[in-house]
């Protein structure tokens, strides 16, 4: 397990902080600055950032903020391995929202989101099946999720595509949240082949594609 930093310290571990488009979710497609914290506690079958579960470098939040003030933008993304498994994210994520950033963090559903600043916009993973951690979704989140959250599906197969059909209703997701993602699993599932299902079943959902893997192929975020 990586090292986890203690909530009294205002540093954090982190793997990478880059320049890029946004691949995903409501913003896709705009200049976003991304801070890649270090660490995660699940091992989900497609993940493409392995190199992120352990290593990186302590920065204070300062320094954090200091290097996404140098790149003139909007939109910051607080994304992993798993935010929330730093506790100083927290704080990281309110100093982020004070300095006027509109600031998403990705999480992966397993962690708590209660204590996240109400200006952040949550971007929720539900696991499912094929990820292999679908045991590790926290479903107390949803009552925590905001109107403005969103919360995202990566989709390998047809088992799938009907857990997360499913879930929509059991959770009672549409209307609860700003935007449903489903995205295939780059690897698994074509994407037109779930685009199909999502237009047979009428679902109320966002179709998403990867923007950063079509546009590069040179690694996740870039």
């Amino acid at each position: 397990m990586p090292e986890i930093i203690q909530s009294g310290d205002t540093t954090l571990r982190i793997s990478e902080i880059f320049y890029s488009l946004q691949g995903e979710a409501r913003t896709v497609g705009l200049p976003t600055v991304f801070v890649r914290l270090t660490g995660c506690p699940l091992r989900c079958r497609y993940c493409d950032t392995e190199y992120a579960f352990s290593g990186g470098e302590l920065y204070p939040i300062s320094d954090i903020r200091e290097q996404v003030r140098r790149h003139r933008t909007h939109y910051v993304t607080i994304t992993g391995g798993e935010p929330l498994a730093q506790p100083n994210c927290l704080p990281l994520l309110t100093a982020l929202c004070d300095d006027g950033y509109e600031v998403s963090l990705e999480t992966s559903g397993a962690l708590d989101i209660s204590a996240v600043d109400q200006r952040v916009v949550t971007v929720l993973d539900l696991k499912t099946p094929a990820s292999g951690e679908a045991h590790r979704n926290d479903y107390g989140n949803i009552e925590y999720l905001k109107p403005g959250d969103q919360v995202k599906f990566v989709i390998c197969d047809r088992e799938d595509y009907e857990w997360s059909r499913f879930k929509l209703e059991e959770l009672q997701l549409p209307g609860r949240v700003s935007d449903l993602l489903f995205s295939p699993s780059f690897d698994d599932l074509p994407a037109a082949q779930l685009a199909k299902w999502i237009l047979d079943d009428h679902l109320p959902v966002r179709m998403q594609l990867q923007l950063h893997k079509i546009l590069w192929d040179d690694g996740p975020g870039r």
